[in-house]
């Protein structure tokens, strides 16, 4: 019985310790959002909302938060759209070389975000094509690819197969059945793998800095009000990005859970 109490204390420390390793910066940042005062550092002078309302007021930072959702969820929609069709193509149909295939397909999970954006950078050079959002998105693309890819593909079991079989006896074209069967039996995991990108694309720096030119995205814009030094609009605005991903974590459970509920 002691035993037991001593193993079950400790597992209570190790996970507040744990969480509180993960969360401290975190909780850390939100507080000196708050700072009544020039300086996001100790001691905390105050309560105040000025620097939500600075952040909101400027329109360059509120241009980049735009520049950003719109990069997240159109790379996004399209990382998620390729991802499902490989994965389909791969499950379904005996292609040469598939094990390779799916190899190359998920190796730039590997590879550094610095070597994937010079990478695209020598490319984008040579093809002429100037620097954008549009070039930005590309590259979005390329990092979240594999990922979709692989949370879609892992989920396709045995059993999708006999309903997709049963939809074709009943008349249903390929498309028909990739379409109006498959896909809704593999939301859950195309959702899952549209938000995970969502937050990987928002949070992302390197692809989104080397690959823009006059558009920035919100990381962009954060780091050069870094270069003038600390300041609390930086700890706000890093507390709404914040935010974001957890509202998007957020529907993501509540969506799956729904789905798993459904009758």
């Amino acid at each position: 019985m002691l035993r037991h109490r001593l193993s079950t204390l400790l597992a209570v420390v190790y996970a507040a310790a744990l969480f509180g390793f993960i969360f401290l910066p975190v909780a850390v940042l939100v507080l000196f959002s708050f700072q009544d005062g020039r300086l996001p550092v100790p001691p905390f002078n105050g309560f105040s909302l000025q620097w939500y309302e600075a952040i909101f007021a400027d329109r360059k930072l509120m241009a980049a938060l735009l520049n950003s959702l719109i990069v997240a969820t159109t790379s996004s929609a399209v990382a998620c759209l390729l991802g499902f069709m490989a994965a389909y193509g791969f499950a379904r149909y005996k292609l040469p070389g598939s094990a390779l295939q799916r190899g190359l397909l998920i190796a730039p999970m590997t590879v550094s975000y610095l070597i994937i954006a010079l990478g695209l950078l020598t490319v984008l050079n040579t093809l002429g094509i100037g620097l954008s959002l549009w070039t930005v998105g590309i590259g979005h693309v390329v990092i979240n690819l594999p990922l979709c890819f692989a949370i879609i593909y892992s989920s396709m079991g045995d059993h999708h197969v006999n309903i997709e079989r049963a939809a074709r006896d009943l008349g249903a074209s390929d498309w028909k059945v990739m379409l109006l069967v498959t896909a809704p039996m593999l939301m859950p995991s195309i959702l899952a793998s549209f938000f995970l990108s969502v937050t990987f694309s928002w949070d992302e720096f390197i692809i989104a800095f080397l690959l823009s030119r006059f558009d920035v995205t919100l990381p962009v814009e954060i780091w050069s009000l870094l270069r003038s030094g600390l300041n609390p609009k930086t700890n706000a605005i890093g507390s709404v990005v914040f935010l974001a991903s957890i509202a998007l974590l957020v529907i993501l459970e509540l969506a799956l859970f729904r789905k798993k509920n459904t009758p």
